[in-house]
């Protein structure tokens, strides 16, 4: 299937410093395209990668699974760490559990986590009817477009397939069980949302072993925060937070998009 205008994944070839960007579960990287393009007229190597199963028809999601989602940003960060000095990862929502997972399992070929609203776990009782309620039931609805911006708007699917969401669940599961092994400097965000609770990123400060920690609240945005009121200051405090860690961020010329 093609892939629906403006999902497209996004590539940037800049400088010594890289970032690799996650987006969610369901969504695509026009959730995050601004924050990528911020970065890469900053002089950053950027990869925001579209994952399996996205970006298309949500039918085609559900022949994925979370192995499948992780194995591709896997691979980008490999090739960012082959062609970067220091690479930052960061993601939305599930983006950020996947963010938080390479973070975990890469150790020290990852110089730092930014993770907007992450996700760590499935709630309700749906989530307990979830291993027999996907083969009885296809799909149920959309999570995207939590946004309080009146004129923005995601390109995800109006469907969540429930061979994913099951997929989804186990994953994050996993992911909690590796927080400990988070160590690098972390800048987390909260907002009001209503897809990902306040508990989720509280879980995830409680669970990493992470000294440089800072967490900053998003007064005004909701769950896609990354397209919503408060983006700006993301993408500022975020290129902030690369070029605390990295200092020759912003001091090196950029090459074309691609």
């Amino acid at each position: 299937m093609p892939v629906l205008p403006g999902a497209e994944p996004y590539r940037h070839e800049g400088g010594e410093v890289g970032v690799l960007l996650c987006h969610g579960f369901t969504g695509s990287p026009q959730s995050l395209r601004p924050w990528a393009e911020h970065h890469a007229a900053h002089g950053l190597t950027v990869s925001l990668p579209l994952l399996p199963g996205h970006g298309t028809r949500w039918t085609d999601m559900q022949l994925t699974t979370w192995q499948d989602w992780y194995a591709e940003v896997d691979r980008e960060l490999r090739a960012l760490t082959d062609r970067c000095s220091r690479v930052f990862v960061a993601g939305l929502s599930m983006g950020g559990a996947l963010a938080l997972r390479l973070a975990a399992r890469h150790g020290d070929r990852v110089a730092g986590a930014v993770v907007v609203n992450p996700a760590n776990k499935v709630h309700g009782l749906s989530a307990y009817a979830l291993p027999v309620a996907r083969h009885l039931v296809r799909s149920t609805k959309g999570l995207v477009g939590d946004i309080a911006k009146r004129d923005a708007a995601e390109l995800g699917y109006d469907r969540v397939p429930l061979h994913a969401a099951h997929s989804l669940r186990r994953f994050l599961r996993r992911v909690d069980g590796e927080l400990p092994q988070v160590t690098q400097p972390l800048l987390l965000r909260s907002a009001e949302d209503h897809v990902v609770p306040a508990a989720d990123p509280a879980r995830v400060l409680s669970r990493v072993s992470s000294r440089d920690v800072t967490e900053i609240v998003l007064e005004h945005s909701y769950h896609v925060a990354t397209l919503d009121v408060d983006a700006d200051r993301i993408f500022e405090e975020s290129l902030a937070f690369i070029g605390r860690l990295a200092p020759s961020v912003g001091k090196e010329g950029t090459a074309a998009v691609g």
